[in-house]
């Protein structure tokens, strides 16, 4: 694993969701997720497309004006799996390069540093890592330090999270509930 504590756990998730996306059957990648009207490859498509941001912002450190509609649609094509591991191999490695957390990246919403923009993609894949396992019957349970990440990630602005269209409102947890199940509900999953 890689030296850096955000580098590792960029690792782990892209692992996890690596893992899961070549567990999909062929009959499932139509099947829903716990995304409202998002099915198997609809969530892939996101990750994959988010993932395929990354060498553009962090590497070639073009604009996402500059990268336009480069990555609508879908990205996915003929062989998703491929893809998938394509993209996320890329993304991997425009994070890993030297000094690479350190730059600017113009981002939708502004421009931040690719250490924040690293840890928003790691805590998404997080979330849609459980997703996806859910969708396909995969082992739901989440790494302790990726939940622990994600909490760390989402907690200061969880509040906004809902306003931004990307989650659903926060349900109550459960009585008892652990970590992952906790991150779960203030993200509208219900398990």
């Amino acid at each position: 694993m890689d030296a850096n504590p955000l580098l590792t756990r960029h690792a782990e998730v892209l692992a996890l969701f690596t893992d899961r996306v070549h567990a999909v059957r062929q009959d499932q990648w139509q099947a829903p997720t716990p995304c409202t009207g998002w099915s198997v490859r609809d969530l892939v498509r996101h990750l994959t497309g988010e993932q395929l941001w990354v060498p553009e912002l962090v590497t070639a450190r073009r604009t996402v004006a500059e990268i336009g509609d480069t990555f609508a649609g879908d990205v996915l094509g003929e062989n998703p799996v491929t893809v998938w591991d394509r993209a996320a191999a890329g993304a991997r490695a425009a994070f890993a390069e030297p000094g690479a957390l350190e730059r600017r990246v113009g981002l939708s919403y502004g421009e931040s540093t690719a250490a924040a923009y690293c840890s928003q993609m790691v805590a998404d894949a997080v979330v849609h890592a459980w997703d996806l396992s859910r969708a396909i019957g995969a082992d739901e349970r989440l790494p302790e330090e990726l939940v622990s990440f994600t909490v760390r990630e989402f907690g200061p602005y969880s509040a906004d999270l809902e306003t931004t269209g990307l989650f659903d409102a926060p349900v109550e947890p459960p009585a008892g509930a652990d970590a992952q199940t906790k991150l779960l509900a203030l993200l509208g999953r219900t398990v």
